[in-house]
């Protein structure tokens, strides 16, 4: 069975407690379970992981180098200030789509910018937990399709 990352970064492990006003009431067990039921149905186990920690995230990357076809990410606060979060998505191997639960291009300046976005194929934005199970079917089909580029249309 192909292997895909799931990558959670900082703050995220608190989901349905911090700020639900702008990230929801979903918590990460929650959005774990439905990338892994979503990813279940396209032949797809998920490897799950969160950490609070820039260097901890580029190890798992690091690790899962050859083993995860893909790999969903969302940064959290690094995505907009991490180059080397950036540098170790682009070393990862495989197609990368980057996700957020809130829009942020929609919210303050300094989020609008994301330094991790040049390294996926794919950013989703604004979805709450479907923008999750989106990446699964994106990624699905980037590997289906033996791609790590998305469309060129």
């Amino acid at each position: 069975m192909t292997r895909i990352l799931l990558l959670n970064g900082p703050n995220l492990a608190s989901l349905g407690e911090r700020e639900p006003d702008v990230y929801g009431a979903i918590t990460l067990p929650e959005i774990e379970a439905a990338v892994r039921d979503r990813a279940a149905t396209r032949g797809l186990e998920v490897r799950c992981e969160q950490t609070n920690h820039e260097g901890a995230m580029v190890d798992i990357l690091e690790s899962e180098r050859g083993r995860s076809a893909g790999c969903i990410v969302n940064p959290g606060g690094l995505t907009h200030t991490s180059v080397v979060l950036a540098d170790a998505l682009r070393g990862f191997g495989g197609p990368v789509i980057e996700v957020h639960l809130s829009n942020i291009l929609a919210r303050e300046p300094f989020r609008r910018i994301s330094l991790s976005a040049e390294a996926a194929v794919a950013v989703i934005s604004g979805l709450g937990l479907d923008g999750y199970v989106l990446a699964v079917e994106g990624l699905a089909k980037l590997l289906e399709d033996g791609s790590t580029t998305g469309s060129t249309a």
